[in-house]
């Protein structure tokens, strides 16, 4: 059985850890560097970094920072943010990357996905996608959550898919901070409708919203947090051990 996979995220802005509600009320956490070595040493299976403003801001992602959290990690790490073209792709993948993450640069352009994936592979290409309901649809928000792109979300993600992209992460925005649990019905629609892996992000406010996620969509691969693991809310051996204890393969 695969093993399901516990991923803390850092929200990078103006090169410090940050965290909001519904991506808006931003407040100050911590270092990356120091935080992206904590998660790595204490068990995370992998990790993302998500440079949070680059895409609103229209400028690239902050390299520097990048590098130092990749050379003090030693597990996979996506990373997101500012991802437009193929050069930025090698850019962030030169600083130590795993995986690429893109989400604004893929609604402006989705060959980017394609072009992406033929050249470092589908397991390299993860779509990042934020979603809202809108009357009563799932629709796709752009550039950090602040714009709604008109799009409906489920067929987005199809096409990206079909296009190449070889993981995909659903941002909940309804339930980003909220903490009371991830939105179960928006990952079932993904989860019906694409056969790559998924990560659940968005609303996890305690270990049995991981246990209620697996106990309920088994096929979900991996959920994302990162409040409840950054304010010491729940401790990632002592969430492992309690997902193991309910029948949910982890690895400790």
């Amino acid at each position: 059985m695969i093993t399901k996979r516990i991923v803390p995220c850092l929200d990078v802005k103006n090169g410090r850890v940050v965290k909001g509600t519904n991506f808006l009320g931003l407040a100050d956490v911590d270092s990356p560097v120091k935080l992206a070595k904590y998660y790595s040493d204490i068990g995370a299976d992998e990790l993302v970094f998500y440079d949070i403003t680059a895409s609103a801001e229209g400028r690239a992602l902050f390299t520097d920072i990048l590098r130092e959290v990749a050379s003090n990690v030693f597990i996979p790490l996506t990373v997101g943010g500012g991802i437009n073209t193929l050069d930025d792709f090698a850019r962030v993948l030169s600083c130590g990357a795993d995986k690429v993450s893109v989400n604004s640069g893929a609604i402006k352009n989705p060959d980017l996905v394609r072009d992406a994936a033929r050249l470092y592979g589908d397991q390299c290409v993860v779509l990042s996608a934020d979603i809202k309901r809108v009357n009563g649809e799932f629709r796709v928000f752009a550039k950090g959550g602040r714009e709604d792109t008109g799009m409906e979300a489920i067929s987005w993600i199809k096409r990206c898919v079909e296009m190449g992209a070889g993981e995909v992460v659903v941002n909940s925005i309804d339930t980003d901070g909220v903490k009371k649990g991830f939105d179960l019905e928006m990952l079932r629609a993904v989860k019906d409708a694409v056969k790559v892996p998924i990560v659940a992000s968005g609303g996890a406010g305690g270990m049995q919203d991981f246990v209620r996620l697996w106990k309920e969509i088994p096929e979900i691969s991996a959920g994302l947090a990162a409040s409840i693991f950054h304010f010491g809310e729940v401790a990632i051996p002592d969430l492992k051990k309690t997902l193991k204890e309910n029948g949910i393969n982890v690895r400790l």
